[in-house]
């Protein structure tokens, strides 16, 4: 119980964001605790550990299973109508259940006097379930932006001018290592995590009009968001953007001509302050964004709401001051 609790306070606000990571990462888990369940009366010493462990991983693959289960629904349920889809799952999983005690009823008595037949159909018919789960789970079409699918539009959008649609972005979305991005993206956060005095605000606040506050820390590849109490979908989208292109600039790969240069000047050392970096970079996005935003409503994404991962914390700032040319 304890476990359960520790996990939703732990993983809770990411398993919107990863809904399809974490689907297929519970299915594992609970084909290892069965595994654990097993083993355990072979070795009576570590009964009760061994039973305790595989308890604790169900309770995480309650959690992480029924989560995921409702945002999927949420997902598949075309026309409003959630109620009727999650009825009609649960009857199609009461009908595979079905299935599965008339064919053990009929397979148990064949095998249940060879323990190592029953292990090898276990590891069989276990394989056979993660294979299952992984082309389901691949087969679904997202067609909200996440962390994943964003930093994958957007590569390919710097590198060829074109926005991926739905389908081309899910397939190429990574289903095993998609739970630790290169890149350390923190949307959302409290102000005081980034400055501590007046100056350092005003620093943060010059060169743009944007409701978003963004920190950049080069050796650490993190960037850090603070949202204004206005920011909407699409600026959370433009931020996540800023964000991503920032990490962009310290890899390799081709980019657009202007962001190329930015690179350049950065990594000669005049641009290497990260500040003059960020404020050239929203000029960039003042140009860039409003076509990649356009791009992806083409495609088929839905910009009016997003599955990033974004905390509760939001500010509120006054903005800069135009200079006027006179």
């Amino acid at each position: 119980m304890l476990g359960r609790i520790a996990f939703t306070w732990w993983k809770g606000s990411k398993l919107d964001c990863n809904a399809k990571q974490w689907r297929l990462f519970a299915d594992i888990l609970n084909d290892l605790a069965m595994f654990l369940e097993i083993m355990a009366p072979i070795f009576p010493i570590c009964f009760t550990m061994t039973v305790s462990t595989s308890n604790l991983a169900k309770c995480i693959v309650s959690v992480a299973g029924g989560a995921t289960r409702a945002a999927l629904t949420v997902h598949q349920a075309r026309r409003n109508n959630v109620a009727d889809v999650s009825a009609k799952d649960s009857s199609q999983e009461t009908l595979v259940n079905l299935a599965g005690l008339l064919v053990s009823l009929l397979l148990l008595p064949l095998i249940s006097d060879c323990p190592s037949l029953s292990l090898g159909c276990f590891f069989l018919l276990t394989a056979l379930h993660i294979y299952a789960n992984y082309r389901a789970v691949r087969a679904l079409v997202m067609e909200t932006l996440n962390e994943s699918r964003l930093q994958l539009v957007l590569k390919h959008f710097l590198q060829r001018g074109e926005v991926l649609d739905p389908a081309s972005a899910n397939q190429m979305e990574p289903l095993w290592t998609g739970f630790w991005p290169s890149l350390s993206l923190s949307l959302g956060v409290p102000l005081h995590r980034l400055i501590s005095s007046v100056s350092e605000l005003q620093q943060m606040v010059e060169g743009h009009q944007e409701p978003y506050l963004l920190h950049w820390n080069q050796k650490r590849n993190q960037v850090q968001v603070v949202l204004s109490q206005m920011a909407g979908p699409e600026t959370v989208l433009r931020a996540a953007t800023h964000g991503l292109v920032l990490g962009a600039l310290q890899e390799d790969g081709p980019l657009p001509g202007e962001l190329e240069e930015l690179r350049s000047r950065m990594q000669a050392g005049p641009e290497r302050d990260g500040w003059v970096v960020i404020r050239k970079l929203h000029q960039v996005l003042d140009r860039m964004f409003p076509e990649f935003l356009k791009g992806l409503q083409t495609a088929g994404w839905k910009t009016e709401k997003h599955q990033l991962e974004v905390d509760e914390w939001r500010a509120t700032w006054l903005p800069t001051p135009e200079k006027k040319i006179l």
